[in-house]
């Protein structure tokens, strides 16, 4: 299976509960077929898969045994322009959403080491 890499990325998020701060953070009162935090969250994994373009994060929806039910390039679209539409506030209540799920995370690596583990870069270790 081709990116099947982007399945761990997509679990983390999910994990840190960054998709359920998102979901919350984009609710809309509208009836929805797909879930704004999940296709959010589905459009960054393909970042981090290395998508460069919106529609790159459809290469989930080919893999559904694997992903489920992947949102479509329009719907992802719409789901960008109401939170640009939604201004400050909604641009804000989105940081808040991957700030808590970045906490999260370091707050996992942290209980699971005693500590964040250093990095090596440049023959250096940066720890701390």
């Amino acid at each position: 299976m081709s990116h099947v890499g982007v399945a761990l990325v997509r679990a983390l998020s999910d994990n840190v509960r960054l998709t359920a701060g998102l979901s919350k953070a984009l609710a809309s009162r509208r009836v929805v077929v797909h879930n704004r935090g999940r296709v959010l969250a589905d459009l960054a994994c393909a970042i981090a898969d290395g998508g460069e373009v919106i529609s790159n994060f459809r290469v989930m929806a080919d893999q559904q045994e694997l992903f489920g039910l992947v949102a479509s390039v329009p719907t992802c679209w719409r789901m960008l322009k109401e939170v640009a539409a939604g201004g400050a506030r909604a641009q804000g209540r989105v940081r808040a959403a991957v700030n808590a799920g970045r906490r999260r995370a370091w707050a996992g690596i942290e209980a699971r080491h005693r500590c964040i583990p250093g990095v090596r870069i440049a023959d250096k270790m940066l720890d701390g």
